[in-house]
């Protein structure tokens, strides 16, 4: 699969970013990270570009109730509903179920294990083959929760 990671916004903060692209790209994956402070256009673009299967946000910064939501929006769009899309960083559980609504998928907090993130990718590209909508303007109400 191709998996585009991102920071969004201001937030300077990369180091799970880069963690998770790593353990990503170790698990067979070909990942692109965009480095920091990339606005939602800019990340659609790069998704765009890269032909990306999926794409990871990440944000410590707390502004992921607007940016996550954007980029969605800009990747529906962009003719590019089938990406499926998935977050990490601080999002408060009250708040995630707005993250889902936009078509978000997963969302992993501090402390998720890397292998965990791999059977997610390996989950979405088996729901992919087996034609089930899971890409971010798709519909479909799947979201990976607790490795389910």
């Amino acid at each position: 699969m191709r998996i585009v990671i991102a920071k969004p916004g201001l937030d300077g903060h990369d180091r799970g970013a880069k963690v998770v692209a790593r353990a990503l790209r170790d698990g067979g994956h070909e990942v692109i990270y965009t480095g920091l402070r990339r606005t939602p256009e800019q990340i659609v673009r790069t998704v765009l570009d890269e032909d990306a299967d999926l794409l990871g946000l990440s944000s410590l910064s707390g502004a992921h109730a607007f940016l996550f939501p954007r980029v969605c929006q800009l990747l529906i769009e962009a003719d590019c509903q089938e990406v499926t899309v998935f977050g990490g960083g601080i999002i408060p559980m009250d708040e995630r179920s707005e993250l889902f609504d936009v078509g978000m998928r997963a969302i992993f907090g501090p402390g998720t294990k890397m292998e965990e993130m791999t059977d997610f990718v390996s989950e979405v590209e088996n729901r992919i083959h087996s034609g089930d909508p899971v890409g971010v303007g798709e519909g479909g109400d799947w979201v990976w929760q607790n490795g389910a």
